[in-house]
């Protein structure tokens, strides 16, 4: 990350607020020990507040570079020690995906040709999915439909139609492939068996 990269004033204070899921900027001074007054003068001189941007990134789990610049995603893959990796971890509920932070998982966990690795919780399974995969082929898949995430398995059949089957259920239906929207490939489904 280059000096000039960095974002100050009201770009870094946002992307802060949301990272630790406040709606006022007082909740982010009391949280530091900051006055109204030395958060009004980041945003009026377009200040980059390094320490405060630093310690929210080990608070949230909540990449660095996002926080710093806006670019990159919120949460990245990291790799912590020589054996373990940071993925984003997701809440799949009522048909929402919500970020939920960070899960560690050894590296042999995560093959190598996975390029964006997700962690997918629901309340009886776990999903770990590869976000950069989306021409939905034969197999298991988060999708979209309609607005509502789940994951389906799905099979491919001609003329551009996939039939779709809600995982643990007989129910199933076939639509055209560009009528769900492909949020990725299913590369591990962890399931809660007590």
């Amino acid at each position: 990350m280059r000096l000039e990269e960095l974002e100050g004033g009201k770009a870094v204070l946002q992307r802060m607020l949301d990272a630790y899921g406040f709606t006022m900027q007082k909740q982010l001074g009391d949280m530091h020990d900051l006055s109204s007054g030395t958060i009004s003068t980041w945003i009026r001189r377009d200040y980059f507040p390094g320490d405060v941007v630093v310690a929210c990134a080990l608070d949230t789990g909540v990449s660095l570079r996002w926080l710093a610049t806006g670019k990159g995603d919120k949460f990245e893959a990291v790799k912590t020690t020589d054996s373990t990796i940071a993925i984003p971890y997701f809440n799949l509920s009522s048909g929402k995906l919500e970020e939920n932070g960070v899960w560690l998982a050894d590296n042999d966990f995560i093959p190598e040709q996975t390029s964006k690795p997700i962690y997918v919780k629901s309340q009886n399974y776990a999903w770990i999915i590869d976000k950069d995969k989306h021409d939905v082929s034969n197999g298991r898949w988060v999708l979209s439909i309609d607005g509502i995430h789940d994951v389906y398995d799905v099979t491919r059949i001609p003329s551009n139609k996939i039939q779709v089957q809600l995982i643990n259920s007989g129910a199933s239906f076939v639509c055209d492939a560009n009528e769900v929207v492909c949020i990725g490939q299913v590369i591990f489904s962890i399931e809660r068996n007590v």
